[in-house]
């Protein structure tokens, strides 16, 4: 098949991006709807928190395969599929009221399509697509994580302010529904990934990454990057906004700010990617998210110190993606980069799912959030020692 010109690779990263965008703004919207879905359905907070953790151990479980897709197929099939899973989840959960459909609807079909939209999907499929400037591509492409939910979170807001949650959920399945089919259109003479040889294929398979202290040090700091983010703010940073007595349109506004500094330090971060040392940098975030967390503990009645915490938070938040894919490609190779994402990726995920869950326990028994920002704040600190610990170089392959 032959190849897109070189500007085909920017509507990879244009659709990358807007995928991105709906599918994280899809999970952010159950946090937002916590309180609505109690008071509407008498459902506690644990239960609401394991749904969560049910997506993520799907996730986390799927993750892996998704990587060996997108080197195997490219990224059409996934990302277009990956967004009509997001759109029949979401749809199952706008209508349902029981806590079985619940579960299949956001921990099952929506979850798998988290999976095939998944930040290590676009990173690894950008990644391959981009010999220079690669940092910058996969900062930009990434960055729809956070980018949507600048404009999206607070218009659902609007209608959890009313109780309205049902159709938050029913418009994010319209979005997801309508992207979906553009992106199969729009990357249809996407190349695939060449073929891998041989010997490619048996360095960079399961057991040779598993065998790799690189991949160590990149999946444990990446699943503590997951409990800090995925499991720990965006599932409970709005509940805990209402628990401080914030309005939901405020608190809302508050997270948006958070996603547009994040979108800036994602990109950011990319571009430093492809310039400074990249240990360094990976270590030099997950300290700074580590100093953030101090903000919440002792959080008062003045909902300024909320957007403090968004500005501070938000821009070392998923900024350790670029770098994590960068360091992966170099230190991993690019052949099986997809798989080596994929399984960093499901230690995110992992780590996502038992920060969402052990919030949820945390608040249940405690009924405050402090116990689990002093946990977040020593993971952090561990994450940074990791990444400090990795190679600055990469490893050069052997002679033939």
């Amino acid at each position: 098949m032959r190849e897109r010109a070189p500007g085909g690779r920017w509507v990879l990263v244009g659709i990358g991006f807007a995928a991105l965008a709906l599918s994280f703004s899809v999970r952010a919207v159950l946090g937002l709807s916590m309180p609505a879905i109690e008071a509407e359905l008498g459902w506690d907070r644990s239960f609401l928190s394991g749904a969560s953790a049910l997506a993520l151990c799907v996730m986390a479980a799927m993750a892996p395969l998704m990587g060996a897709a997108v080197d195997r197929h490219g990224p059409r099939r996934l990302l277009a599929g990956g967004l009509l899973l997001i759109a029949a989840g979401a749809a199952i959960v706008a209508t349902g009221r029981s806590t079985v459909l619940f579960l299949i609807g956001f921990g099952l079909v929506a979850a798998i399509g988290f999976t095939a939209v998944g930040t290590n999907i676009v990173a690894a499929a950008v990644a391959r697509r981009f010999s220079e400037g690669r940092g910058l591509a996969t900062g930009i492409a990434t960055a729809g994580a956070t980018a949507g939910q600048l404009v999206l979170v607070p218009l659902v807001a609007l209608l959890a302010a009313g109780a309205a949650w049902r159709g938050g959920f029913a418009a994010m399945a319209a979005a997801c529904l309508a992207l979906g089919l553009a992106a199969w259109a729009a990357l249809r003479g996407e190349p695939k990934p060449a073929a891998p040889s041989r010997q490619e294929a048996d360095a960079g398979g399961p057991a040779a990454l598993l065998r790799s202290p690189v991949f160590h040090l990149l999946f444990w700091s990446f699943a503590i990057c997951g409990f800090t983010t995925t499991g720990v703010i965006e599932t409970h940073l709005l509940p805990f906004a209402a628990l401080c007595g914030f309005p939901p349109l405020p608190s809302a506004t508050a997270y948006g700010v958070l996603s547009a500094v994040n979108l800036a330090g994602m990109v950011l971060a990319g571009w430093l990617t492809d310039r400074i040392d990249r240990p360094l940098l990976l270590g030099v975030i997950y300290l700074a998210r580590a100093a953030s967390f101090v903000l919440l503990i002792g959080l008062g009645p003045d909902i300024r110190w909320l957007y403090v915490f968004a500005v501070v938070f938000g821009l070392f938040d998923y900024s350790t993606v670029p770098v994590t894919v960068s360091l992966a490609a170099s230190h991993l190779g690019t052949a099986r980069l997809g798989l080596a994402m994929g399984l960093i990726s499901a230690g995110h995920a992992t780590g996502g799912a038992l920060g969402a869950f052990l919030g949820g326990v945390v608040f249940d028994r405690f009924a405050d959030y402090a116990p689990l920002w002093a946990g977040s704040i020593g993971l952090a600190v561990l994450a940074g020692l990791l990444a400090l610990a990795l190679p600055r170089r990469a490893p050069q392959p052997a002679a033939a």
